[in-house]
This record gives structure tokens, C-alpha cells and sequence, in this order.
């Protein structure tokens, strides 16, 4: 059975509520995940896992920011082989914003650059997560008939 990794960033929770969904879609599909904090991986922890989706919350108006918790992991992705891991990005942001959900695409090109496989084009929510479930769950039904290929 595939082990996937479903590692996010949250400040105020909503993000964290996206992964649960994610998690929930891919549970009924028959995988088994593992919902952690961002704040408690490193990133040589990935190694243990087949798939590995990461979230984060794009903060900052005049340039792209992670989400405070994601900034050490990122920093130190260089510590893991990401080569030909399957992975996926998604975040949250805010459409009145230059860099709408600008992390997942700093996220998503660092997994490229280190010649991951990506599972899907990214997922950028905008709003409450309640709001976007068939999104959210489209993309993650998506996301898991590309891990069994």
C-alpha cells in the first residue's frame, strides 16, 4: 500500500481544512495517509513515504511568502531527494492579492528543480474551504488515479 504524506501549513486553521478533505477523499479511495503539521517534518522524513502532497498559505502583498510554519521545511528541501517522488502542491489564498496562492508555484517549482514527479497541476483555492469542496474534492480524486499510474 502506498504511504502518503499530507504535510500542511495553517495560521488560522482553514488551510489545515483543506488537507483533512484531501485526506478524507484519498482514505475513501483506499489509500492510507498521514495528516501532519509542517512545523513537525523534516524534510528527510519524506523519504518514508511513496507520496507526498504538501499545502501551504501564500502570505505577503509586495512579494511572495510562505505560511510562517513551511519556511524552515522549505529552506531545507535540499536535505531530501525529491528525485522521481511523487508529489503534489496545493494551497489557500486571496484573488485581491498580486501573488495568488504565489507559495504553491515557489513550492512546486523547488519539487520540479529537484526532479520530482508531479501528480497533478497545483490546487489554488480561494475562500473558505467548505466553500470549495468540489474542488477540493475533484482534485483529489484526480490526484489519486495519477498515483496508481
Amino acid at each position: 500500500m502506498k504511504r502518503i504524506l499530507i504535510a500542511f501549513g495553517s495560521s488560522t486553521g482553514n488551510t489545515g481544512r483543506v488537507s483533512e478533505i484531501i485526506s478524507e477523499v484519498l482514505k475513501k479511495k483506499g489509500f492510507s495517509t498521514e495528516l501532519k503539521n509542517i512545523s513537525y517534518i523534516k524534510p528527510e522524513e519524506t523519504a518514508y513515504y511513496d507520496v507526498i502532497l504538501l499545502e501551504c498559505s501564500t502570505w505577503g502583498i509586495e512579494e511572495i511568502e510562505l505560511q510562517s510554519d513551511f519556511i524552515p521545511f522549505f529552506e531545507k528541501m535540499e536535505k531530501q531527494n525529491f528525485t522521481d517522488k511523487k508529489t503534489a502542491v496545493f494551497g489557500r489564498g486571496d484573488l485581491d492579492y498580486k501573488f495568488f496562492c504565489g507559495a504553491v508555484d515557489l513550492i512546486e517549482d523547488k519539487l520540479q528543480y529537484f526532479d520530482s514527479k508531479l501528480l497533478n497541476s497545483s490546487l489554488k483555492i480561494h475562500g473558505d474551504p467548505e466553500e470549495n469542496i468540489k474542488e477540493i474534492t475533484k482534485w483529489a480524486e484526480d490526484t489519486a488515479s495519477n498515483i496508481l499510474k
